[in-house]
């Protein structure tokens, strides 16, 4: 099954330090503003969910959504999270980690798109 957003070894090494301090954890991907175009990563419940948000999928359990406008640009994509040394949003839980989120991302591949019906 194609997954539409993953994360790497570094991140899910990550969330589990964020999860054994903070408890449960979600995901959204930001989409400008303040904090840029960054995976911002709260405490579980902490930011309301709406209609207007579409759930991705999970990383390490925790669910991943994005704006659901945002998530028409960036459907033909699998977003894939990183965690590099730096400053990451201000809202997000890394952040006084010296740690920042990164969401790179690559195209599906045509099978992947027919398999998530994007054809």
């Amino acid at each position: 099954m194609v997954e539409r957003v993953i994360a790497t070894d570094a991140t899910l090494k990550f969330i589990h330090y964020l999860k054994d301090i903070h408890g449960p954890l979600m995901f959204h991907q930001s989409g400008g503003c303040c904090d840029g175009s960054s995976p911002m990563c709260y405490q579980q419940g902490e930011l309301n969910i709406g209609d207007q948000d579409v759930l991705l999928g999970h990383i390490d359990d925790c669910p991943f959504y994005i704006a659901k406008d945002q998530y028409q640009y960036w459907k033909h994509t699998q977003l894939i999270i990183d965690v590099v040394a730096g400053r990451g949003g201000m809202f997000s839980l890394e952040g006084p980690e010296g740690k920042r989120f990164l969401t790179r991302s690559r195209v599906f591949t045509n099978e992947e798109r027919i398999e998530l019906g994007l054809t």
